[in-house]
Parts: C-alpha cells; sequence; structure tokens
C-alpha cells in the first residue's frame, strides 16, 4: 500500500502506460502512481515519449501522497535550493554583463556607436 512510501523517497518504478499529460509506473510491484510530463525534466517537455517507453525502469521520488492511494512521482531528482540549468545561465549573464560594465567602456562611447549605427547625426 501507499501506506509504506513517504514524501522524498526515492522508489524504482516500471513504466506501464504513457498519455499525453505523463506516465503511469508501477511501484515495487504493488502500487501505481503518475509522473505528470512536468515532473519528468528541468527542461520542457513537448512529448512524454521522447523520454520514456513502456517497459522502463526509473528511479523517481514520491512528491505527493493523495487521498486513494494516489502517488505523485518526479524525475526531477535536483535538490531543493540546487541551481537549476536556467538559474546557472542567467547567473552566467549576470557575470558577463559586470564584466563588461567595469571593462572601461564610456557611455559616451556606446552612444556614438549608436548614433552611428542608427545612421543619425549630431
Amino acid at each position: 500500500m501507499a501506506a509504506e512510501l513517504n514524501l522524498g523517497d526515492i522508489v524504482e518504478a516500471e513504466i506501464t502506460r504513457i498519455t499525453d499529460f505523463g506516465a503511469f509506473v508501477e511501484i515495487n510491484g504493488r502500487n501505481s502512481g503518475l509522473i505528470h510530463i512536468s515532473q519528468i525534466s528541468d527542461s520542457f517537455v513537448k512529448d512524454v515519449n521522447k523520454y520514456l517507453k513502456v517497459g522502463n525502469r526509473v528511479k523517481a521520488r514520491v512528491i505527493k501522497l493523495g487521498p486513494g492511494n494516489k502517488i505523485d512521482l518526479s524525475l526531477r531528482l535536483r535538490e531543493k535550493g540546487r541551481p537549476t540549468a536556467r538559474a546557472k545561465q542567467r547567473n552566467k549573464v549576470e557575470a558577463l554583463s559586470l564584466q563588461k560594465n567595469n571593462s572601461g567602456f564610456k557611455s559616451s562611447d556606446f552612444e556614438e556607436k549608436l548614433k552611428k549605427f542608427l545612421r543619425i547625426k549630431s
């Protein structure tokens, strides 16, 4: 029964059915659950079939235990507080911006180049 499971547990599951909104799984041969499409990857998933196939065995984290033995799982195993790929990219852009600002460019140089680009006469 689902009573054996706790939030955050990592379980081995077998994909039993794939739908447009996710994949149904069998957990430990006794319980069934759902991996919603939003919980398959940290990146955008358009087609579940590109990530999972019926019969695949996956390790998933229990993220919700609902009434009627409803079990929601996630393949997104990253821990809370750990930066996502998107956050890492955002940090790179901010660091790059800071480096450019500290490189000695004057705002008047930028304005002159912009005027030339736009072909504006002073």
